[in-house]
């Protein structure tokens, strides 16, 4: 059984009994038991029988795709809620005209169960409608975050390779620019950032090509 094994952050590989060639596609079972049909990229590294393989889910489920549907249902979630809210306020307003007219309630008369209960109705209602507004402004809020990510290029892509070599050399660009002053420097540590910014850059690039040149 073919089965993931996280390497870096973002990024799973396959653990594979036998051996397999590039492009081949294999079936990986996910800690849950669900099988993904993926697609071989590089050996990574074989010890003791086993075997590490970089690999892409051959129907192109990824990162970005997941962003996508995560978005998605979060969109869905929000309209719900919204629903919810517009509801419960329909509802609170059910007694409007009545309450509108600012009666006093009769204590001890046939009317005040009656009219106590109207009053604590519009306002659960309302406290309803309310906690649902809310919500949904959460999951708005929550469904722009993913939509941004939803173009993310990380290591888990083979994109990632000719991405992180453009990256590198807009980092170099910029870091050379703050050396010989074509670049303002916006602070006393902007040369030292730009530096680790190359060092960061350069050892995801080593990664990259190690998952997918």
């Amino acid at each position: 059984m073919n089965t993931y094994v996280k390497f870096c952050p973002n990024v799973f590989v396959a653990l594979c009994t036998e051996k397999h060639e590039k492009g081949d596609t294999i079936a990986v079972t996910t800690k849950y038991g669900k099988e993904n049909d993926c697609i071989v990229f590089n050996e990574i590294v074989a010890k003791e029988g086993r075997f590490y393989y970089s690999i892409v889910r051959a129907d192109g489920f990824n990162t970005q795709e997941w962003a996508k549907r995560r978005a998605e249902k979060l969109q869905t979630a929000s309209l719900n809620a919204d629903k919810k809210s517009d509801e419960y306020y329909k509802k609170s307003n059910k007694d409007r005209g009545f309450l509108s007219l600012s009666e006093p309630i009769k204590v001890g008369h046939h009317s005040e169960k009656g009219h106590r209960k109207i009053i604590e109705q519009a306002h659960n209602n309302m406290g309803k409608c309310v906690e649902f507004s809310d919500k949904s402004k959460g999951y708005d809020e929550r469904a722009e975050y993913w939509k941004s990510k939803a173009n993310t290029i990380n290591l888990s892509m083979p994109e990632s390779l000719e991405f992180y070599g453009f990256e590198l050399e807009k980092a170099k660009a910029k870091h050379e620019g703050l050396k010989n002053g074509t670049i303002e420097k916006s602070h006393g540590y902007s040369l030292t950032y730009a530096k680790k910014e190359i060092n960061e850059i350069e050892k995801k690039l080593k990664l990259a090509i190690k998952l997918w040149a």
